[in-house]
């Protein structure tokens, strides 16, 4: 296994992470997880040097911190750094702060947190942090030893990223999606960098895309550009490779589902180190991600040039469902996103066919058009 520097603080982290939010189940039922295969995996994984284990209150159904905690006995939390995260979502007070985080100590049959997150923050949960004072809160828990690390995870615009990670002085790290797809998405790529360069530990989520960069049989171009490059690896190991091959990434949590999962991994970590990828490496990576992109039946970059639109239609967001429905073939998925995500006077469907955006767009696309396939392929058609 190898190890790398956690921004400021004077240890080592395994370059893999194991991430317990998509263990084996049993009949499909998120719930009920093979305790014994999922036993297996873990122990495997921590017997061959991962010593990060990730969980949070809300994974498997409330089922992922119990089933953690049973894991880590017979000596294995002494192996590991326990890192797990309070359920943003659900805190009003800090009583309730005090409430969940006390029963997950329960959960997970211990007497400390070694890293512990504010979950998911976004910029509603961040307000009602502040009001609440969870900073109080944090530092009495740090100085009690109950909490060893703060940080948060984040899933929002970089802006909201940039508010938080400069509202508290005291952050020692920070979890981001972040993978050769999602250089711009969320924190992305300057958010990785500068959380980095403030000296906090960078910890990647979603490195596969929730699997989609690491499907066995990839559109056309995307299997032809990984071809052209000197290396014969799964499209999974190109994935994490990129990412263990720049010096602000701390770790990586991957999300294992099969032995064979975490055999493929712990390999691949073996393999890893900063600076590790060729020139060549990286261009076969640069040929990838356009030719993913490439697949995306609207050009936009997601400027927000053609922003605000006068009748309150969200252009980006919309285009931003639609390309990404296409081009993993996820429409189902694009369809409950765009019923729930987008209010109805800020679907496509409430164009009035103004112009005004088509004459800001700088890609000069035809907005109006793509509005309406948008429409018809995240309503049920096929566009």
């Amino acid at each position: 296994m190898e190890y790398r520097e956690f921004g400021k603080l004077d240890l080592k982290v395994s370059a893999l992470g194991f991430g317990c939010m998509r263990l084996p189940v049993i009949d499909g039922d998120n719930a009920r997880i093979d305790e014994p295969l999922a036993t297996a995996m873990l122990r495997r994984a921590i017997d061959q040097g991962l010593n990060y284990v990730d969980t949070a209150w809300s994974y498997h159904s409330e089922q992922g911190e119990p089933f953690v905690g049973r894991v880590l006995q017979d000596g294995y939390r002494e192996k590991v750094y326990l890192a797990t995260k309070m359920p943003s979502w659900l805190v009003k007070s800090q009583e309730d702060l005090d409430r969940y985080f006390d029963r997950q100590l329960e959960r997970l049959q211990t007497d400390h947190i070694d890293f512990y997150l504010l979950h998911t923050l976004n910029a509603g949960y961040w307000e009602n942090y502040l009001k609440i004072k969870v900073f109080d809160w944090a530092e009495k828990k740090l100085s009690e030893g109950k909490i060893r690390h703060l940080g948060f995870s984040f899933h929002d615009r970089y802006e909201v990223f940039d508010r938080i990670l400069n509202g508290y002085d005291n952050w020692e790290f920070c979890q981001l999606q972040y993978n050769y797809m999602d250089v711009e998405e969320q924190a992305g790529r300057r958010g990785v960098c500068e959380a980095a360069e403030k000296g906090l530990g960078v910890i990647v989520m979603e490195p596969l895309r929730g699997g989609r960069l690491a499907v066995q049989n990839p559109p056309a171009p995307v299997a032809e550009a990984f071809s052209r490059g000197t290396r014969k690896w799964t499209m999974a190991e190109w994935a994490l490779q990129w990412l263990w091959d720049q010096p602000e990434i701390s770790l990586l949590l991957s999300g294992m589902s099969t032995m064979e999962q975490v055999e493929q991994n712990l390999r691949s970590a073996e393999r890893s180190g900063i600076g590790s990828l060729s020139e060549d490496d990286r261009e076969t990576i640069r040929q990838v991600q356009q030719a993913w992109s490439g697949l995306a039946p609207v050009p936009c970059t997601s400027c927000e040039y053609c922003m605000p639109c006068p009748n309150g239609v969200q252009i980006p967001r919309i285009f931003k469902l639609y390309n990404e429905s296409v081009i993993y073939d996820r429409q189902q998925r694009g369809q409950n996103a765009y019923k729930n995500d987008l209010s109805d006077d800020q679907r496509a469907d409430n164009c009035v066919e103004c112009g005004q955006c088509e004459s800001l767009c700088p890609q000069s696309i035809s907005i109006i058009q793509q509005l309406k396939n948008a429409h018809a392929y995240l309503s049920g058609g096929t566009a």
